[in-house]
């Protein structure tokens, strides 16, 4: 089987390698139980983690792979949302809203 390879395909394995250690590092410092939540159209682990900065909330789709910790700031700021900027969100899956470039 050949390898595929495309221009930034050694900066993509980089960076999800670095994702994994990241994530396998914060699991380590879990404390209590996960949450699952599910339906029909999704599964979502919740997890509380210590880091060094305080407790945060590591949110991980099984399904994806995709994962995210959270800050009790950005959890709090989800509270301030309406159903507009979530329905968003569900409908721009597998991204960001607003890309690192736009940032800058």
């Amino acid at each position: 089987m050949a390898n595929l390879e495309w221009e930034g395909s050694a900066e993509d394995r980089q960076a999800a390698a670095d994702a994994l250690r990241e994530r396998e590092s914060l699991l380590a410092q879990a404390t209590g139980e996960p949450i699952v939540i599910a339906n029909e159209f999704a599964e979502t682990r919740v997890i509380r983690v210590e880091t060094r900065n305080g407790a945060r909330l590591l949110i991980d789709s099984p399904k994806s792979g995709q994962w995210i910790t959270l800050d009790p700031l950005e959890l709090e700021s989800l509270t301030w949302q309406n159903a507009a900027t979530l329905s968003a969100l569900v409908g721009h899956p597998f991204g960001p809203l607003i890309s690192d470039e736009d940032e800058q």
